[in-house]
């Protein structure tokens, strides 16, 4: 199939780019056919944020947005910020204490899936092609430049062979333009990043893991638009290293979003994401909230987060990356939405420019990277250009003060220039050298275990297809992981996909429960052998996110 236009993920960059797109052939008479598409079963069902949504690129995008019904229903009301000291305790930032990026007035609390989902009616509305449970599996590349996708086959067995009956060939979707827009690490993206060597300029990029329970509470402790964040217990108090921080936003309908965001440059092997989240939900501060309510919903998602030093080039000959494919979340706002937006409106822009010229796409989108360069993006990211580094070198308390001196007394143009060279994956000590964190036993009513945790993520697999965590050698998590590290994918993982397994005999096994995926994308980033390889799966396989 023939395109002008292929994109590839159905977030709020690919989704804006579309829309972009279309608008700009309706305003200058041009035909532009636009196509996307979605591995998740529905747009929406992969898209996990906190999230407090800025509205800049959506005013731009779509000024009348209030009138076709978006679903920002929460603005925020009030800010809380607080530092963690201990289980119980906790210091409350007076409202000048916070950097000013954290600031909130003006955004909203929203579920992102909801915000997609909305964005791909405007999208269809507009003559854009979606075509959800679709997953690109493969760039077609000919002559050096990309020329489109290949979706995966359906209907391939675990072995590797097609199943009778059942089986359907992928199709190609060719395209003079193709976007990536997959979100962070984009296995695609990420594969693009080597074959054209677009980071060979750029600082390591770096990642968190976030983890996120949609939450219905008592009537009486809800208060709509209340946006409290954290930062210190249960990471930085343990001897583990670890930086990253809380949330807590105050929804519509008597539902609160609570996660933990755990930076992947964490270095204690021991240390379980999933299990600190837990833990925090017992501190006062985010317990009053909870106790007496239900927990309708859990995910996980890794988070980019290396900012303006780690952003990739972002063009190649006949295409680009955009929103987290290419690392454009702001990270001083906890933000990504509204960045990743703007991309692919700025990419759209000048993918417009290029079919106007009469470009076949098989040169470089260089009007791309020049309007990033002049646009509110950049100056965005520029001046967040530290934040990520001085957390990570310094903590959260004097990397705190660093940034708050940065943003709020030099407007995020200091004099210095903080950067992090360090991998994520290259960051944990060995398991002799590490204390053993042992974790309490989830009570049900606040914390829980991990399987009833992914149950309620509604991930589905087809059962019978291959396994899409490869193994780029088998051994390595026996012979040279368990021996150094207790093999840390057991606990890196928010869903139990990794096990190791001990046999009657005494010898171990490594065990990849691949049904239980979310689709996090963390193994590909923190296993220290780099050796774990996410792909995508057969389309609509994932999680089935609702108002998340």
């Amino acid at each position: 199939m023939e395109y002008d236009v292929v994109i590839v993920g159905g977030g709020p960059s690919g989704l804006s780019a579309a829309i972009r797109l279309k608008q700009l052939a309706e305003k200058n008479g041009q035909e532009i056919n636009v196509c996307l598409v979605e591995k998740g079963s529905e747009v929406g069902a992969h898209i996990l944020s906190g999230a407090v949504f800025e509205p800049r690129a959506l005013d731009e995008l779509l000024p009348n947005w209030k009138e076709l019904g978006a679903p920002l229903n929460a603005p925020v009301k009030r800010d809380e910020l607080h530092f963690f000291y201990s289980p119980q305790k906790s210091f409350r930032f007076l409202d000048f204490m916070i950097p000013t990026p954290m600031h909130n007035h003006g955004n909203y609390v929203i579920s992102l899936g909801n915000l997609c989902r909305w964005l791909a009616t405007q999208a269809e509305g507009l003559g854009v092609e979606i075509y959800p449970g679709f997953a690109a599996q493969e760039v077609i590349i000919e002559d050096g430049a990309v020329r489109g996708v290949q979706i995966g086959d359906l209907g391939v067995g675990h072995n590797g062979e097609p199943k009778e009956g059942v089986y359907t060939p992928g199709m190609e979707l060719r395209a003079k333009y193709t976007l990536f827009a997959e979100g962070c690490r984009g296995h695609l993206g990420k594969r693009l990043i080597e074959k054209y060597q677009l980071a060979s300029e750029a600082d390591p990029q770096h990642y968190a893991i976030g983890l996120k329970e949609l939450w219905e509470i008592d009537p009486s402790k809800h208060e709509l638009g209340l946006v409290v964040h954290g930062a210190g217990w249960p990471l930085q108090t343990l001897g583990t290293d670890s930086t990253g921080g809380s949330f807590l936003y105050h929804l519509e309908n008597n539902q609160v979003v609570v996660g933990l965001i755990v930076d992947l440059s964490y270095t204690n092997p021991y240390l379980s994401p999933f299990d600190e989240f837990q833990r925090f939900k017992h501190h006062p501060v985010a317990a009053k909230y909870l106790e007496g309510g239900k927990r309708l919903s859990y995910g996980a998602r890794a988070i980019v987060k290396g900012g303006l030093n780690s952003l990739p080039k972002l063009v190649f000959p006949g295409g680009a990356l955009i929103g987290d494919d290419a690392g454009k979340l702001n990270f001083a706002k906890i933000k990504g939405s509204h960045t990743a937006m703007k991309s692919g409106m700025l990419a759209a822009e000048a993918i417009a420019e290029k079919l106007q010229a009469g470009s076949e796409g098989a040169d470089l989108l260089t009007n791309y990277p020049e309007k990033f360069k002049a646009s509110w993006l950049y100056e965005e990211l520029y001046k967040s250009r530290s934040f990520g580094a001085a957390i990570h070198k310094f903590g959260a308390l004097i990397g705190g003060t660093i940034n708050w001196i940065e943003q709020n007394i030099f407007g995020g143009k200091a004099p210095w220039h903080l950067r992090d060279l360090k991998k994520d994956h290259e960051t944990l000590k060995l398991a002799k050298d590490s204390e053993k964190i042992i974790y309490p036993k989830p009570d049900g009513k606040l914390s829980f275990d991990k399987l009833s945790s992914v149950f309620l993520s509604s991930t589905n697999h087809e059962e019978d297809q291959p396994v899409h965590l490869k193994l780029k050698d088998p051994s390595i998590p026996i012979d040279q992981n368990l021996p150094k590290y207790d093999e840390p994918a057991q606990r890196y993982c928010p869903a139990g996909v990794y096990e190791v397994v001990t046999a009657p005999t005494g010898g171990k096994r490594f065990q990849i429960n691949a049904q239980n995926c979310v689709h996090c994308k963390t193994c590909d980033i923190k296993d220290p052998a780099q050796n774990i390889v996410w792909v995508a799966p057969e389309g609509t396989g994932g999680p089935n996110y609702a108002n998340m």
